[in-house]
């Protein structure tokens, strides 16, 4: 694979992982309530997910969602499920106040102690349960590599696909994660906490409905 083939599959893949979607929600989200440190972690398991679906795509994904649509349609439906249940346990909890002195968590009881495995894991959950990237990787991202690329520009490409999405998202949580956006959250939480709920929500029917 030729430098400019690389950059162009790389960046073909920038344009993907910025996007808004349910990883930048959820990078804005644990940054904001957890602090930029757990929304580093987050950022790894988001990456990680990220090449599962860029790893699967070269392996023939795409074509094994043509031959059983509904393997898509199922994953769509539980991805939605996945996201509009985050969205209720944001929505019940939205009214707790919140406490700036420790690190609160993505609206769930007993969330203020997340190790960053369990962020890991959020991430990864949060990646898998958008089968977008599944789409994105079987019908755009392999159509932007090289026929006959070698196995060590295929792994290059994975670890690009993973630096992007978890250097993107860490930098969303640390933009989310400043004292004077902390400071807001803390005035408007019930707003904020809802108004996050609502859009996972609508990510959610837009997953299953698409």
């Amino acid at each position: 694979m030729t430098l400019a083939a690389f950059l162009a599959v790389w960046f073909v893949h920038l344009l993907a992982a910025i996007s808004p979607g349910p990883a930048v929600l959820m990078a804005a989200r644990v940054g904001l309530t957890e602090g930029a440190r757990r929304g580093a972690w987050l950022a790894v398991g988001l990456g990680l997910g990220a090449v599962f679906w860029a790893t699967a795509a070269l392996f023939g994904l795409a074509v094994l969602f043509r031959l059983a649509p509904s393997l898509l349609w199922a994953l769509k439906i539980g991805g939605a499920a996945y996201l509009i249940w985050l969205a209720i346990k944001m929505w019940r909890h939205a009214s707790d106040p919140a406490d700036m002195t420790i690190t609160p968590a993505i609206a769930t009881e007993g969330d203020a102690s997340r190790s960053p495995l369990s962020a890991v894991w959020l991430g990864i959950a949060t990646q898998l349960a958008n089968p977008k990237p599944a789409v994105f990787f079987g019908a755009v991202f392999v159509s932007t590599i090289p026929r006959g690329a070698s196995a060590l520009s295929l792994a290059l490409v994975l670890i690009a696909v993973f630096l992007n999405e978890a250097l993107w998202n860490a930098f969303v949580a640390r933009i989310f994660s400043m004292d004077r956006v902390q400071r807001g959250y803390a005035g408007l939480k019930p707003v904020i906490d809802r108004t996050f709920g609502a859009f996972l929500v609508a990510l959610g029917i837009k997953i299953a409905a698409t």
